[in-house]
């Protein structure tokens, strides 16, 4: 089968492997049907990613069919569409029970697809604990509609969730790409009283105004300015931050107001510097670190429903032979890109 692989720093390579097989009784094989590009393949390529072993297939965001399953597998049967989970997680270990998916403590857990076990650039994939990581997708929901379900849209879903958003509160993006438009649509389910979402790329703000009129769209160094002038309480109730650079890091604790919480999704390529002195006395609340994606369920019910669509994100489609002209263009921004599926 043909399969998307790293074999080391800005080392992707299209190569032939053979079709995977069922390796525990928890296992199903998924033909995959489309799958997509993420920032986190990037840093993967970058060599920003440590733990990503080389001549691993990358990719893990897809959905696909079901092909075959194990004998331990009860909720998921061939000829299933399904959406597949960013984690892998047994479901029965303390921090799995506890939701706290990302750090399931199985060899097989927390992001291992595309990442320390082969993805889903590629044909087929076999994927560990089939009945945690395979979502059935509605029928009226479509492929593309259920793409984005397993990771960008699941941490947007988390994002939300964990920043405690009340209803009334004002919320701040930080990063109008796929990942914060995501965690905008998903701020939006919790009634706030505004979601402002800010950019440096102009392109991307007008991407957001055409789609999602309902968010305000401003740029960073308008941010501080706004807080003061419109927010109730002289500053963001809420911040996420998605964009994953320095400066941008620095604006999430500076534009919340005191008792705020800052919650950053972003990956970096370098550390980044806690200010404490500079923040002393705003008694800010941090939350970080990688999604636990255990919300697909939820999330393709609200897709079904028609309360959530992140479909329009997904602007180019590409052929998976053709992944590395699809990389290309996803890593330069050009042409208007957000998301790029590949079909398989």
């Amino acid at each position: 089968m043909l399969t998307y692989t790293y074999y080391g720093k800005e080392d992707f390579r299209l190569a032939d492997k053979s079709i995977p097989k069922l390796k525990s009784e928890t296992d199903a094989l998924v033909k995959v049907t489309l799958s997509s590009i993420c920032t986190s393949d990037l840093h993967i390529k970058h060599g920003c990613v440590p733990r990503a072993v080389p001549g691993v297939t990358v990719g893990h965001e897809a959905v696909g069919e079901v092909v075959a399953v194990g004998k331990g597998v009860r909720k998921v049967q061939p000829g299933d569409r399904v959406s597949i989970n960013v984690e892998t997680f047994c479901g029965e270990c303390w921090f799995c029970q506890r939701g706290y998916v990302n750090n399931c403590t199985s060899p097989s857990g927390g992001w291992a697809l595309g990442c320390r076990i082969d993805g889903m650039q590629a044909e087929y994939v076999r994927v560990p604990f089939a009945d945690t990581g395979l979502t059935v997708i509605p029928e009226n929901v479509t492929d593309k509609q259920a793409l984005l379900a397993g990771d960008i849209l699941a941490t947007g879903y988390w994002a939300a969730k964990i920043s405690e958003i009340e209803k009334g509160d004002d919320v701040l993006i930080i990063g109008a790409g796929p990942t914060g438009i995501c965690c905008m649509l998903c701020a939006f389910l919790k009634e706030p009283r505004r979601v402002y979402i800010c950019d440096i790329d102009q392109s991307r703000l007008d991407f957001v105004a055409k789609h999602y009129p309902d968010a305000i769209t401003l740029k960073p160094e308008e941010a501080a300015k706004i807080a003061y002038k419109e927010c109730a309480r002289k500053g963001f109730d809420r911040v996420i931050e998605a964009a994953g650079t320095e400066e941008s890091f620095r604006l999430a604790w500076e534009a919340a107001r005191p008792n705020a919480v800052v919650t950053v999704v972003a990956m970096y390529d370098s550390p980044q510097t806690l200010p404490l002195p500079d923040m002393y006395g705003k008694n800010l609340t941090f939350k970080t670190g990688g999604v636990d994606g255990c919300d697909a369920s939820e999330i393709l019910t609200l897709i079904s429903e028609g309360k959530l669509d992140a479909s329009d994100l997904i602007t180019h489609t590409f052929e998976l032979s053709d992944a590395p002209e699809a990389y290309e263009l996803f890593a330069s921004r050009r042409d208007g890109v957000m998301k790029v599926a590949l079909e398989c």
